[in-house]
């Protein structure tokens, strides 16, 4: 019976030491991959590129920003995405200060700060927000990251992205 026991604790030891074992070689390359991927898209939101803009997005994708009801899909997204840059004020400005890549090597996030400049419907002047943002990405099937899930909150109460 003790060997049992001692087989089973042994079994029990060497399950968590493989499953708390990540490849950090791979984990550094993800999040590597990540960073890259966000500096291009703060360049295409500087360009203001509504289809390069769209592209980081997987087909199913949720984008949610205060003010506005949630926007389902890649091509929802897109519309939306043009109609924002079109404005002359238009500029955004994200920056993570937090970002992981599950151990699974097929979702990650990256969560931080954001600037937000739009004309303001009222008033047809310049207005700046700033606020928090978290990002759900899926590994696509070319190993590129896509957003499933892109979620801002404006720390201006009442703020809003219009």
């Amino acid at each position: 019976m003790k060997r049992i026991a001692a087989l089973c604790a042994l079994l029990v030891l060497t399950g968590l030491s493989v499953g708390c074992n990540r490849d950090t070689g791979n984990r550094d390359q993800d999040l590597q991959l990540l960073r890259d991927n966000e500096a291009r898209w703060n360049q295409d939101y500087a360009a203001k590129d509504g289809d390069k803009l769209a592209s980081y997005y997987a087909d199913n994708a949720i984008m949610m920003v205060p003010g506005q009801p949630p926007i389902n899909g890649k091509d929802a997204i897109h519309n939306a995405l043009k109609k924002m840059v079109d404005d002359p004020a238009f500029a955004l400005k994200f920056q993570a200060s937090r970002m992981d890549v599950a151990a699974s090597s097929d979702v990650a996030y990256t969560q931080g700060a954001y600037t937000y400049t739009s004309t303001d419907a009222r008033t047809r002047k310049a207005v700046t927000e700033n606020g928090s943002y978290v990002t759900t990405f899926r590994r696509s099937s070319d190993g590129s990251w896509k957003a499933v899930a892109d979620i801002a909150t404006s720390e201006a109460p009442g703020g809003g992205m219009k």
